[in-house]
Parts: C-alpha cells; structure tokens; sequence
C-alpha cells in the first residue's frame, strides 16, 4: 500500500453529500443478506451501484464500465451498513462523478485498514481471489482530520473513482507500513462512506419494458433482474461479474424468454450480435473500462480505452442459433425481419452477423457430420481446461470434450440452423444452409452416444458408499443393477470421465431425446448423494464418486463446480422436465418418472429461501442425516465466492412449480 499524504485543503465533506440528486419516482432500492454479506442495491438516475459489506471487507460495484472499490481489514469484525442513497459530485476537474452514500457501523474498536482498490472489478476479483495486487492502480489515501480519502483518475485520464471515510466518533491514523488504523473509544466504530465513479452511466431498461403480466410475483427475482438489465447490454451478475458475458446472456434468455417483452430480449441478443468476432465467434466476456485501459497499456503500451473480449468459450457459439430461432418464431414475421435488418453502429445488419455465426457452427461441426469419431468432436480450445459453463480449472475433471456441447448444444444449433432456412428469414443474408439438416441427424444420432457410462452394480455401489465417506455423509442405495450415465467430458483420447452430472438438463431443454435417452437423464434426481444428485438443500451439479481419487478431490462441496448447488442449474432442469411433460409421444412409464424427477427437484427447490435463489450457488452442510444450506464463499474451504445477485438465477420469474 503506497505511503500517506496529508491533505490541505479540501471540499468539506458535507457539500459532498449534498449535492447528490434527490430520490426519484422510478428508482431501485433492495437489498439481500447471503450468510455473512449484506448487499444493499441502489439504481437512480446516473448512479446504479452494489454495496457489500461482511467478513472483513467492503466493495461497491458499479455496473457502468465494470468499476469498483474495494476496502480490506484486518479485523472479521460485523459491518453493519445504513441505507444508500444516490450522490453527484464534481472530480478534480469538475466532471461528474456518481455514486452513493451510506453510514457503517463496524463492532470493534480499532480497524486496520490494510489495502484499498480504486479500479476495475476485474483487478478487485484478481486481489479477492489471489491476492493479486496490480501497482498501475494503487491509490495513496489522504488525511484530514477525521476523514480519509482516495481519489485518482482513471489510467488513461478520464474521470475515475473516489471514496472517502468520515469517522463519528474516533481517529484516523496513519501507519509507517502505509496502512490506516481507526480507533474509537466506543464500543464500534460509526462513519460515513461515499465512493463514486466516472464512468459513463448506462441506460436501464425500464420495468415496463421488462417483465410481462405472466412473471411470477416474485419481488427480489424481479429487483435483481432490474438491477442487472441494461439496454447496452445485460450483467452476468454482482458483485464480481457485473458486465457482459455471452452465456449467461443467453441461457437467462432462453429460460426467461415466455415473460420477458421484446425490448428486454433484443437488448439482450443485440448485445450478444454486436460483440461477435468478424468470423463468427459469440464474445465470453469483455474488458471495458480501466481494466481495457490496463490490459492495452500492459500488452501494447497504450492508453486506448477500446473493449476487449474473450472468445475462448465454445458452448457460447452453440447457444445463439438455437435461442435466436426461437426468438424469432415467438414474433410475427415483419417483426423478426426488422430485428434482423437492424443495424449495429458499425454499420452491420444483425441479420450479416447471424449469417456469420451460423457459418462458423457449420465449419465446426463438419468434421464430426462426416466421420463421427470421438476425435471429431468439438474439443476445449487448445492450451485451455475450460469452454463451457463449467469454467473452472477443474470443471470439467480435465476432459477435452464437453458433454454440454457436444451431445446437445451442437445437435441444437444445428437443428436451430435448419430451421432459419426453412423460415426464409435468414436468406437476404445467406442460403447456405441446406446441408444443417443431415449434419444434425449424424450428432444427434452418433453424439451423445459416446457420453454414456456403465458401472456394474457392485463396484458402482462400493464407490458410492467409498465417497460418501470422504465427503462424511451417509451413503444411500443405488438402484438395482448396473448403473448408467452420461459422463461429464471425455479425456483426450476419447475416453469417458465417470462424473455424474446435472448438464443432461441441456438435453431436456433443447432436443427431443427418445425414451431410453430420457431415462438415462433423470435419473441421477431420483437419488441422493452420493447415489445420485439430490440434496435437502438442492440439485448438485457434480458427483464424482465413481471418478478416480484425484478427480475426487477436485469435486466436494467447496468447488466451484463440484457436490454444490447452482440456481440456474435446477431451474434449467425444471424447465426442460416441463418441455418434456409437454409431449404427447413417451412411453407411460418415462412419463411416470418424469414427473417423480419433477416433484424430488421442486421439493430441493422449496427447501431453500427464496430469497437466496437469486444468488449464483450455495453449498451445504450434513447433519442428523440432513443437508442444509450453505453459503459458498464464505467457509475456510470454499474455492470462491458466490454472487448474491446473478442474472440466471433470475430464470424462476418464468420457471415455475407444476400444479403437482
């Protein structure tokens, strides 16, 4: 942490808080308690900001270029934060600067005040998780009186970030190693906060633009959705991905899609066109902001402040056509006609850059249509663990060929590709597509086929109850005889991963599986770990019992994406059991078992608040022969942390419980 500077003359503080904007008519206030964390929200006017404080830190988000400050203490000392309300105020320079101010209370007597960020959230994750600090960006704090502030400009001289601290009733101090020490004589420490950011505002869309009459009435999914829909585009999730990412855009399409209105879903697949690299690609992410700043001024010695996105994922490239045909055949055809023919502001017809993903799932689908070998699959980008949604290292227990992009995505896109020729919609910008057809009946014939495992009995039950132990909860029954899954990726060589998983919920939302493929599906919500995939507190999205010892490891229930619960993993599970159901063409007994995985998965679904839906995962705890709810990110052992407030996790507006 840079040394101390003592300040002069500054702006009093109170003209600060002043000269903020009044509250107005249509503007977001809601917060969320997850564990430890408070997160209190706010969006009025140009300011739209998170707050989270808890466990020894504070940060505030800023959706607008992806900013944020972050503070961390020595102390784990409960921080208690007051209302926020919106504030404007002039840099150095007189340029705006919004943000929000609040009142803390934190119960101890002395605070060590050990690092402080002013940047991007990029660079706020990178210490939060790593301890990574970035000397580009570190910012001396100042002293006057009871007040300690930091303010910079962004790198390339825009207008930047501030955030100051006014004590009610103790010091400020400054410490030879650079750090802040608070005191009080009182039983907690009381201050105010303020923390702004110069960033261009985005533009929300507006409640009635939104939802439409048939979202279910519920109040938190409804502010959270709000808070993270912009027309620019719309967040992944808050506090650490508050911007742009191409799968969690358009999975939370796909799932919100039936009460979403129009101006809500085209922001949304606008955002995802208009960031497609020229050959096609669907952008993972993007670096905007003072983070883009920084990566261009590392990388090439410049001060551009132009987006950077990430194109590495793969299962992103798969979900477009399949999510964009359905759009499409929702709206009259005049209606998807102008979609397409829209403009971005380079100058290209949505329409051109559709055509241009549509070519770029043929060429990497080809392979695989004429010779349907397992090395023709569709394969993790070179040098690279991650592709899909599993986008930890160890995600995908080291495989080289997802199950989620292969055995589904790829079939769907291809059939989404079929159908936008048979539409007519897509030919003023291509007509060479005719050929999507027989290449979707070779994956979706051969494909999946390659996923499936088989364990006989005795060995599948020794492992399970071998794994039961080493997560320390009790095992459970495997149905009679051998037992069969579909792997969770296949290793380099082709070889099934044996890791039970909940991504055989992509093949219930986007194809039509026969019977036998059904069964094979669902079964893992008919039984509990480490049986199956059923938790008291949820689906878990990974059980990797019959997995070898150091895939293991990697798969308990302090992993990203390991025996832990996702929301939007069982809302998608939800979803596609309801488009199964919907058939008219299975067997009685599938049917049967159908709705038995649909009642075990809204039951996991009910055991948890609803209010904690909202967030991106939580874990769990065992005992008396129970799961029970778990925050993810805030145990010693947890890899991460999880969002309180997550784009996806917003699908149960429209994925609801059956009149069971």
């Amino acid at each position: 942490m840079p040394r101390l500077t003592r300040l002069g003359k500054t702006l009093p503080l109170l003209a600060l808080l002043l000269a903020g904007p009044a509250w107005g008519e249509d503007a977001l206030r809601f917060d969320l308690t997850v564990g430890q964390h408070q997160n209190l929200f706010l969006r009025d006017g140009p300011v739209s900001a998170h707050l989270v404080a808890g466990a020894g830190r504070i940060v505030v988000a800023f959706p607008a270029g992806n900013a944020g400050i972050g503070l961390w203490t020595d102390a784990k000392a409960a921080i208690t934060a007051g209302p926020l309300s919106p504030l404007t105020i002039p840099d150095a320079g007189g340029r705006p600067l919004h943000g929000i101010k609040t009142t803390l209370e934190i119960a101890t007597q002395t605070l060590n005040i050990r690092q402080t960020i002013l940047s991007s959230i990029r660079t706020l994750r990178d210490y939060q998780h790593s301890s990574t600090r970035q000397p580009l960006v570190e910012t001396a704090p100042t002293i006057d009186g009871t007040t300690v502030r930091w303010q910079r400009d962004r790198l390339d001289g825009a207008p930047g970030l501030m955030l100051s601290l006014t004590l009610l009733n103790g010091t400020a101090t400054a410490n030879p190693d650079g750090t802040v020490t608070l005191t009080t004589p009182d039983p907690a420490l009381r201050l105010n906060l303020t923390a702004a950011s110069g960033e261009t505002p985005l533009t929300p869309i507006a409640l009635s633009d939104l939802l439409t009459d048939k979202a279910a009435p519920d109040a938190k999914a409804r502010q959270v959705l709000d808070f993270l829909s912009y027309r620019e585009k719309l967040m992944a999730g808050s506090w650490a991905y508050n911007t742009y990412f191409g799968r969690d855009t358009l999975m939370s399409l796909r799932l919100l899609m039936p009460v979403l209105k129009p101006a809500a879903i085209e922001a949304g697949l606008g955002a995802v066109l208009e960031r497609l690299s020229p050959t096609g690609d669907v952008a993972h992410e993007e670096d905007v902001g003072e983070f883009a700043v920084l990566r261009h001024r590392l990388e090439q010695g410049s001060n551009s402040a132009d987006p950077i996105f990430d194109y590495k994922m793969v299962d992103d490239d798969l979900m477009l056509a399949p999510i964009l045909a359905d759009y499409l055949e929702s709206i009259p055809a005049r209606d998807a006609q102008l979609f397409l023919a829209r403009r971005t502001p380079s100058g290209d017809a949505y329409g051109t850059l559709l055509a241009r993903n549509l070519s770029f799932v043929l060429s990497r689908t080809a392979a695989f249509a004429a010779n349907p070998l397992a090395s023709n699959l569709i394969p993790l980008p070179a040098g690279h663990k991650v592709g899909d949604w599993r986008d930890s290292q160890e995600g995908l227990a080291g495989g080289r060929y997802s199950y989620s992009v292969n055995a589904v995505l790829a079939p769907a896109a291809l059939n989404a590709i079929a159908r936008l020729h048979k539409s007519g919609l897509i030919y003023p910008y291509t007509r060479d597509l005719s050929h999507a057809e027989p290449m979707e009946r070779v994956w979706a014939d051969k494909a999946p086929a390659l996923f499936a495992v088989t364990i006989p009995a005795t060995q599948a039950q020794a492992a399970a109850t071998r794994f039961a132990t080493e997560l320390g909860i009790q095992t459970a029954p495997l149905p009679q005889g051998p037992l069969h899954f579909d792997a969770l990726a296949l290793d380099d060589t082709g070889r099934p991963l044996p890791v039970m998983h909940s991504d055989t919920g992509f093949a219930l939302l986007f194809l039509t599986p026969d019977a036998a493929t059904l069964d094979r599906a669902i079964a893992p919500l008919l039984h509990r770990l480490p049986a199956g995939l059923m938790t008291d507190a949820g689906m878990v999205v990974a059980n990797a019992a019959w997995a070898p010892a150091s895939i293991r490891a990697e798969f308990g229930p302090g992993y990203y994406h390991g025996a832990v619960i996702w929301s939007w993993q069982q809302a998608l599970m939800a979803g596609g059991l309801e488009r199964q159901l919907a058939r008219a063409d299975l067997p009685t007994a599938t049917r049967a078992r159908l709705q038995s995985a649909q009642r075990a998965l809204w039951q996991a679904i009910r055991a948890v608040p609803a209010d904690q839906r909202t967030s991106e995962l939580w874990s769990w705890a065992y005992g008396d022969g129970r799961f029970t709810y778990r925050p993810f990110g805030q145990g010693g052992g947890d890899q991460t942390e999880s969002n309180a407030a997550q784009l996806w996790s917003t699908v149960y507006l429209a994925v609801k419980p059956p009149a069971l």
